[in-house]
């Protein structure tokens, strides 16, 4: 860690002097009640004052080991002199939380957002990790600007299963689909549920979660590292207190988040996620994270990057390891310094006054997991963003994925108009699908889902998987899994929910997907389109009141974040006035 030679403030600067440190009745009060907690006068006057938003909960394996960090992270603090605060958050467990923890993220966010604000705190230490919640955090805490680091949950041990080394989502979806072949039965089932997920920890391969905690990395809002540490590695604690230790300096430097979270720090988040064959969900959730820090990110910017990076992870669901394995690699330090040409690196960072100065010196250990720039696991970026009249605003795929045969591929549709019916029809014989069809599925976006669930990765009909099909074309305005593989197309917008081209689409219509060509097209004439446009009937609103009405008032679409419309919007908040 360096550290910075400018001006450090006084502690009658600290934001939370306001609370603390006047002569009027209301300081005399938030004085008498520290004292209620048990605080001494010199345990906290004239300190900072450090907000750890920690998202334990007894029902989130990915946090359950969060109660202990944030203790290691207090230690940090006190031992750098600052006086620490744990704030419990909403916790977003990818695992129970329905229809999905993404209906939830801006929630979150809120919470985030107003606490930092409305309480006595000049800094922040944020505990997440499970896929939402690194987006979430982050969102609130650059709306707040406060000097903030981020501690990531950190990926599970490796899963195990007779001799095979195990990886969660991606395994679990590999051995349903065997289950559902007939290929293995109910007590083979029963040990994979024993081997799956062995410890506290976000999901191992480079899903969603190892996606986000591995862009905020990027992003600078961690310490060097962070990101891969196996979460009961005793090297998890030690980060921890590091980050402790970290903030408090951070505050008095005033390095807010905003001098962090710039247009080139976004761009290389965006470059490091596409060179890991990242998650498919980290394109919505880093426009929204930008947006917030008043940086324009769209997907165009993610598409413009793919082409000018490989991807040199070669970690499941599109390569063969785990984070355990890219951590002793050499993490993303190891992994950014093969990215150097197209990083940023003169970039501030919570740890260092340059992303050069973080990296210098990094090393890779193995060069199977963390490639050589000569010998990638594929030459472009891993997602890759799709045009034409079915997506007038753009689609997704992870075409690394995919079996290579399907990304130039004409097919005849398959509509299901919603999750349930899917479920209740995709394995009828009288259906008579083919390895050649197209499976839709529609309503399944930011407001028909509700909340975009990870529906994307339509199953595949039980008759055809005995026949050893494991891929084919699917379409949806749904989101996936980082876990999961596929030629899956997601995110379409705009949604079928709200008019989008996909709740046109009819059985038996030719569809086409070629990803070189980036397109993605419906065989059916703009006159038909207008026909079949001018006969859709909206949907009724899913929520009459509540959190969901909200939601479905202000939620914006895929390809602009999913973010609320009146916190995306800028437009100046006042702080407190605490007197």
């Amino acid at each position: 860690m360096t550290e910075d030679t400018g001006r450090r403030i006084a502690p009658e600067e600290l934001r939370s002097h306001q609370w603390y440190g006047t002569d009027g009745l209301r300081s005399f009060s938030h004085r008498a009640r520290t004292r209620q907690l048990g605080y001494l006068p010199e345990e906290h006057l004239g300190k900072p004052v450090v907000a750890i938003l920690n998202t334990w909960s007894d029902i989130n394996p990915c946090h359950v080991h969060l109660r202990d960090r944030a203790q290691a992270v207090k230690r940090g603090v006190w031992q750098a002199g600052g006086f620490p605060l744990e704030f419990p958050v909403s916790t977003l467990s990818e695992t129970f939380q329905k229809p999905t923890p993404m209906l939830y993220r801006n929630m979150l966010a809120m919470e985030t957002e107003e606490l930092l604000r409305s309480y006595p705190v000049d800094g922040a230490v944020l505990l997440g990790g499970c896929d939402k919640s690194t987006p979430a955090l982050l969102m609130g805490a650059a709306s707040v600007d406060l000097p903030t680091v981020f501690v990531p949950a950190g990926p599970m041990l490796p899963g195990h299963w007779r001799n095979e080394v195990l990886g969660s989502g991606t395994d679990m979806w590999k051995y349903w689909d065997d289950k559902r072949a007939g290929l293995i039965g109910d007590c083979e089932m029963g040990e994979l549920e024993n081997g799956l997920a062995r410890s506290p920890g976000h999901c191992m391969t480079m899903g969603t979660a190892s996606t986000l905690t591995a862009a905020a990395e990027a992003l600078g809002v961690t310490v060097p590292g962070a990101s891969s540490i196996p979460a009961v590695d005793s090297g998890h604690d030690r980060m921890a207190a590091q980050s402790g230790l970290r903030i408090v300096e951070l505050v008095w430097q005033q390095l807010t988040l905003s001098k962090v979270l710039t247009a080139d720090a976004y761009e290389d988040a965006v470059a490091t996620v596409l060179a890991l064959g990242g998650s498919t969900n980290a394109v919505i959730h880093l426009i929204a994270m930008a947006g917030r820090s008043g940086v324009k990110l769209t997907l165009d910017d993610f598409d413009r990057i793919a082409r000018t990076v490989p991807v040199l992870a070669d970690l499941r669901p599109g390569g063969r390891y785990l984070m355990e394995d890219f951590h002793f690699a050499g993490g993303l330090p190891g992994f950014l310094a093969r990215l150097t040409d197209v990083l940023h690196l003169d970039r501030p960072t919570v740890a260092h006054s340059t992303l050069r100065e973080q990296i210098e010196g990094a090393l890779v250990h193995n060069a199977d997991v963390i490639r050589e720039r000569e010998n990638p696991l594929a030459e472009e970026g891993g997602v890759a963003v799709l045009r034409g009249n079915l997506c007038p605003d753009g689609a997704v795929i992870k075409h690394i994925a995919a079996e290579p045969h399907l990304l130039r591929h004409t097919g005849p549709a398959v509509v299901f108009d919603d999750y349930k019916e899917m479920q209740r029809t995709i394995n009828d014989p009288a259906l008579a699908l083919t390895p050649d069809h197209v499976l839709v599925l529609r309503n399944a976006g930011p407001k028909g889902g509700p909340g975009m669930p990870e529906y994307g990765m339509l199953p595949i009909p039980n008759y055809l998987l005995k026949q050893g099909v494991r891929d084919m074309v699917r379409l949806s305005d749904a989101r996936m899994s980082g876990t999961s593989y596929g030629a899956c197309v997601l995110h379409i917008a705009p949604e079928s929910f709200v008019g989008g081209p996909l709740a046109l689409v009819r059985t038996g219509d030719l569809v086409t997907l070629d990803v070189e060509a980036r397109l993605l097209h419906l065989d059916v004439t703009e006159e038909e389109l207008e026909e079949r446009r001018a006969a859709w009937t909206p949907p009724p609103a899913r929520y009459g009141r509540g959190y969901g009405a909200l939601y479905q008032d202000q939620i914006t679409q895929a390809d602009t974040g999913c973010d609320f419309t009146f916190l995306a919007r800028p437009g100046e908040v006042p702080d407190p006035y605490a007197g």
